[in-house]
């Protein structure tokens, strides 16, 4: 019997299984696919690493403005497709390498609860193996960890249309389309814009929104979208209707129109699996978006937790990395006898970040957000150009802004917003100022290093009275 049962190999499940194998539990991990889920396999591994390689396009091409001079500047989408799956072999492997230190067993198949653990008896878990055949396993915990899908709209002629594909699909084209048309401005539609634009495709964003990543600040979010002026922008607009290449649309003063395309991306977001692991059999509590958690990731069954997308709180990998330490800190202390205290899953502190060609990353909460909730607030932007390491390595160097939000009486730091180079690495900096509650005054006394753009926050804080 394992003294925990992992459902999905995804963000979440991989480090819950690491954590509770250090502590010298026996962990039993399923997973159908590949280990790392989609965020290393069909997600964030692979798209920034074809982003990487669109960047040193790009800045090959730029050379000459930094005195540098390249000749037959050209790509090679086979090479780059190859050196991604190169990545992501490479890192599979790492995480098979992980499994085997901390003595979890994998099996390859789809798991689904047969009976949920109650008290003494144990809960079982049955496998269909991918070679065929089943087999169970009896446990004391489960931890469902089964992630999340690309999610598709009820738009007529989506299905069974060659022209259209998901964001899986699209990372497997064997070759760039001329033209792409792009259904959803979030964060997966704008880093694949970025990203084929790039390499010369015609790229057209469609976005039924007033503008593009819509939980982005509102004064930073037309900063992203005025630095990527090769994509073509349809804000506001509702997509009727596919056929083969060709989106019908209505646009927001209510003028039908369409646009043409090679290949069709529908980029409308994720949604929770939650129909293949046996939550009817395990009695596990849904609610409209995933499984239903507490702040220390137990579903209404007593030795069941969750973690990851599943959840349809935050569908992000880092958020599932927090998830599963949250979770697998709880299975021990349930395991062991000794409730965990401190474990406890925060949202308000959860970083987000755009990888396109331009970046852009928050965390906290924005101006807008404020607002609604009637919050009283101090803000300050500063633009990319203060920062004397941003000029040093950008050729514009207007695009962009650091923006810093506090609460007007308490003087704390609510959220931190950057639209520039190294926004994805620097805002973990503005995560933990919100989380460890900072004010402005303490801000102000800490040192970032010189030259560096994220010394932007300590100037925009300074810009506080």
């Amino acid at each position: 019997m394992y003294d925990t049962i992992i459902i999905g190999g995804g963000p979440g499940g991989y480090l819950a299984a690491e954590r509770l194998g250090q502590a010298k539990k026996k962990v039993l991990l399923i997973e159908a696919a590949y280990l790392g889920g989609t965020c290393l396999n069909a997600g964030c591994i692979p798209t920034k690493t074809l982003l990487n390689s669109a960047k040193r396009y790009v800045h090959a091409q730029e050379a000459h403005k930094y005195g540098l001079t390249f000749t037959g500047v050209s790509f090679d989408w086979a090479g780059i497709q190859r050196w991604k799956t190169e990545v992501v072999e490479k890192l599979r492997g790492g995480l098979v390498s992980q499994m085997k230190r901390y003595g979890v067993t994998l099996v390859a198949g789809r798991g689904a609860i047969q009976e949920a653990p109650s008290g003494d008896r144990p809960g079982t878990v049955q496998v269909a193996l991918n070679g065929g055949g089943k087999e169970e396993h009896t446990c004391r915990t489960i931890l469902v960890s089964a992630g999340s899908v690309p999610a598709l709209p009820p738009i007529p002629g989506i299905q069974d249309n060659p022209a259209v594909v998901d964001s899986t699909g699209l990372l497997a084209i064997a070759r760039i389309p001329k033209r792409l048309a792009i259904i959803g401005g979030g964060v997966i539609g704008v880093e694949f814009a970025g990203l084929f634009a790039s390499l010369g495709t015609q790229v057209q964003v469609v976005e039924m929104m007033e503008e593009i990543i819509p939980f982005m600040d509102q004064e930073q979010a037309p900063l992203l979208r005025g630095t990527m002026k090769n994509v073509q922008f349809t804000l506001g607009s509702r997509v009727e209707e596919i056929r083969q290449g060709t989106v019908y649309l209505v646009t927001k003063e209510g003028k039908r129109e369409s646009l043409e395309a090679d290949q069709v991306l529908i980029a409308a977001g994720r949604r929770a699996v939650l129909d293949t692991w046996g939550a009817k059999a395990g009695g596990v509590d849904l609610g409209p978006k995933g499984i239903i958690v507490d702040d220390r990731m137990r579903t209404n069954v007593p030795g069941i937790w969750a973690a990851g997308d599943v959840t349809g709180k935050s569908l992000l990998a880092h958020s599932a990395y927090r998830m599963a330490e949250v979770a697998a800190a709880d299975i021990l202390g349930y395991l062991d006898g000794i409730p965990s205290k401190r474990n406890r899953m925060r949202y308000d502190a959860v970083p987000w970040a755009v990888y396109g060609i331009t970046e852009a990353a928050g965390v906290g909460i924005t101006e807008q957000e404020a607002g609604a909730k009637g919050i009283p607030i101090l803000k300050a932007t500063v633009p990319m150009r203060l920062s004397g390491r941003f000029v040093a390595e950008n050729t514009f160097a207007g695009q962009g802004a650091v923006k810093v939000i506090a609460d007007a009486g308490s003087r704390r730091i609510l959220g931190v917003h950057g639209v520039g180079a190294y926004a994805s690495e620097f805002i973990w900096g503005g995560a933990v100022l919100i989380e460890q509650e900072l004010s402005i005054e303490e801000v102000k006394q800490l040192i970032f290093p010189h030259p560096t753009v994220s010394e932007l926050i300590r100037d925009a804080v300074w810009d506080f009275a």
